[in-house]
């Protein structure tokens, strides 16, 4: 099982760099160029103009404006407004290193390696209309629910009869990756959603390499589901000198996250990485060498984590449906990257 390669927020001793910033409370914005909640198909961000430390840091808010402005351009864009499988963006699963022929993904034991994270713990597995479990007839769950341009990703215990075929998950929900359609090499990734809350609750908006390798991994945003409005904010990577995995972030206290709609983004320069709340720059960290390909997108919702604190194992108390809203999802390229933005998007 290639655990690694497609886990999230994945805690291991072979960690060692780990830096997570105490929670503190995002103050109003004042950095931003744009303030609106759309995707614009230009948007302008400001972000420090100062070389980046080898460590990540905090950006603490200032009155001043920073002195640095990116622009970027818009190249991909999702508002939900049908259901996430008919408009060729997203597949419902993991693709691996490889890409298989659908059947492989459809059912089987196989399968399940591309459905849910056991190596974190994970007791959700992921499904769509097509998907057969451990049977061969679809199943008919859709985790996916579109109404007035909202895409809310449903997590929901597994019925009874269910729990053989569908590998005695606890529950079933939904993820979504463009690894089969659109990827990247630096620029701003975006979402905007509430962030559900709840023992076990998880949910998350990553990125991870084109080429099915782990690390890097770009972890945009992660909810504690036992803490509401905590949300973490990290970059994972491999330090090329002792061949250990190496990871730095933030958590970030977000006032009712979990019933406002919020802006989480990062923002992948040569030089640096820059995170955001509601276009607003809350950390950042000098990239690492290792982060040189194109890297793909994934919303997802889990339940139960073995490795990822103020999460937990689903239990009694375990909502029995979960519901990840989304609002849009979008990427912009640098402007002085363009055109090569277009052949990284496939």
């Amino acid at each position: 099982m290639r655990s690694a390669s497609i886990s999230k927020g994945v805690a291991t001793p072979m960690l060692t760099a780990l830096i997570l910033g105490a929670c503190f409370a995002l103050v109003p914005p004042v950095f931003a160029e744009d303030t609106s909640t759309g995707a614009p198909p230009k948007l302008l961000l400001q972000i420090p103009d100062d070389a980046p430390g080898e460590r990540c840091a905090r950006i603490e808010p200032s009155p001043s404006p920073m002195p640095q402005t990116v622009l970027l351009q818009r190249t991909f864009q999702d508002d939900f407004d049908e259901h996430p499988l008919r408009s060729g963006r997203w597949v419902p699963h993991y693709a691996g290193p490889v890409v298989m022929p659908e059947s492989f993904y459809a059912g089987g034991d196989g399968s399940e390696l591309r459905r849910k994270t056991r190596y974190n713990g994970e007791q959700q597995i992921y499904v769509d209309p097509g998907y057969e479990g451990r049977g061969t007839v679809p199943l008919g769950l859709d985790p996916f629910k579109v109404e007035r341009g909202v895409l809310s990703i449903m997590a929901r215990r597994t019925p009874p009869e269910l729990k053989e075929v569908l590998f005695n998950s606890e529950y079933v929900s939904g993820l979504l990756t463009t690894q089969q359609s659109f990827s990247q090499k630096h620029g701003y990734f975006e979402i905007r959603a509430k962030v559900p809350v709840g023992v076990g609750v998880w949910p998350a908006f990553w990125l991870l390499a084109n080429n099915g390798g782990w690390p890097p991994e770009i972890d945009v945003i992660e909810g504690r589901g036992q803490q509401p409005g905590d949300v973490v904010m990290t970059t994972q990577w491999r330090n090329p000198s002792t061949g250990l995995v190496e990871r730095c972030g933030f958590d970030f206290s977000v006032a009712n996250a979990w019933e406002d709609f919020h802006d989480y983004g990062v923002l992948w320069e040569r030089d640096r990485l820059v995170y955001f709340i509601d276009r607003k720059p809350v950390s950042e960290i000098k990239a690492p060498g290792s982060f040189e390909d194109p890297m793909y997108m994934i919303v997802n919702l889990a339940m139960g984590s073995k490795v990822f604190g103020g999460v937990g194992f689903v239990d009694a108390q375990s909502p029995p449906e979960v519901e990840f809203q989304i609002d849009r999802i979008s990427a912009y390229q640098l402007e002085s990257a363009l055109p090569p933005a277009e052949t990284a998007t496939r």
